[in-house]
């Protein structure tokens, strides 16, 4: 398979060169548990530490203490929602937050474009997405901060591809996957400012300062450390990168008719939202695999469900535009090629299938 033609990358990305090789040997002879006293286990708590670091680095924390390692955001943000008793979230949640969020009663917020700071009154704790994972809006949360005593976020979008300071923001806890930045499935982080982090989900050991029992996915962790690396060395060329194969896609796609992008006024260049009147995403994300391209309908944790997504209905879309939604979304390993080949085999699987509509 061509890696060039793989435009899902915000479902995951394949992992780098760099990050396999940093993890090789704690799968082989450094194999440790982290938690040993003898020298295997001193050399993989040393090397999670190290990890630890580089994290703490990419996402602006000056303490690696306010970094803990979690199988990935979908628990992080599930251990921020069901530790908390009141909470609001935004209307354009991952179904991570947003799922947990709903089953414990909270509310939803409109915070999308045009849209005013959320009612007077204060909460325990606001919910809200950097990135959107559908369609790349990014949310201001500068204004959310008097609202709540808490602020989280769900970084996964943006830890990697935009710069993140949280240091100096009004986030208190963000939640983040390795995978979504070239590193390994399996493993993420949950930030929390001052090292206070939720009442554990899990017990039965002192691992990760009692925060979460379990062995720690050493592998996964050293992968995620040198993900962390390459992307602060990387983040400026990735993000130019992507404008210019979002831009050579919409180029592509011009003259087209009954279709429209699904863009915020503060967007991320590394999502691309379009939605074709008419048609059904997954056909076309269908068709599109057929001819060797790897797009996506929406996120790939729905990719089960059949009802319209609520991101694109809370930002305005009808289910008529919102079912004809697919999701592109762009790498390291595209090329500006493999994205002109995309839009013009797209093109032709809209006109294919709105041919046989007739």
């Amino acid at each position: 398979m061509d890696l060039a033609h793989y435009f899902d990358n915000a479902a995951t990305t394949p992992v780098d060169p760099q990050v396999l090789e940093a993890m090789l040997p704690f799968l082989k002879e450094a194999c440790g548990n982290a938690h040993s006293i003898h020298s295997y286990g001193t050399q993989a708590r040393d090397a999670v530490e190290r990890a630890r670091e580089q994290i703490a680095l990419l996402v602006g924390s000056e303490d690696p203490s306010e970094i803990l390692f979690t199988s990935g955001a979908t628990e992080s943000n599930n251990l921020v929602l069901q530790s908390s008793m009141e909470a609001a979230i935004s209307s354009i949640e991952h179904s991570s937050v947003r799922e947990p969020a709903l089953f414990a009663g909270f509310h939803e917020l409109d915070l999308t474009d045009g849209q005013p700071a959320p009612p007077a009154g204060h909460r325990a704790l606001i919910s809200a997405i950097r990135v959107n994972n559908e369609t790349g809006h990014t949310l201001n949360l500068d204004r959310l901060a008097p609202r709540c005593d808490r602020l989280h976020s769900d970084l996964t979008q943006a830890v990697g591809k935009i710069p993140v300071s949280l240091g100096s923001s009004a986030i208190g806890l963000a939640s983040f996957s390795a995978h979504k930045l070239y590193g390994p499935k399996g493993v993420g982080a949950l930030y929390a400012r001052g090292g206070e982090f939720p009442e554990p989900l899990m017990r039965g050991g002192g691992q990760e300062q009692g925060f979460r029992a379990g062995t720690l996915n050493v592998p996964g962790i050293v992968g995620f450390g040198e993900a962390a690396r390459v992307a602060m060395e990387r983040q400026d060329d990735d993000f130019h990168h992507a404008e210019h194969l979002r831009s050579v896609v919409i180029e592509e796609l011009s003259g087209l008719s009954d279709w429209r992008i699904n863009e915020g006024s503060d967007q991320s260049p590394f999502i691309l939202s379009l939605s074709f009147l008419g048609l059904e995403g997954e056909s076309l994300v269908l068709e599109l695999d057929r001819a060797g391209y790897a797009i996506s309908a929406g996120a790939a944790c729905s990719s089960t469900k059949v009802e319209p997504s609520h991101v694109l209905i809370a930002l305005g879309l009808t289910p008529e535009w919102a079912r004809g939604t697919v999701r592109i979304s762009f790498g390291r390993t595209n090329t500006a090629d493999s994205a002109a080949g995309l839009a013009r085999t797209l093109r032709a699987c809209v006109g294919t299938l709105l041919n046989l509509r007739l």
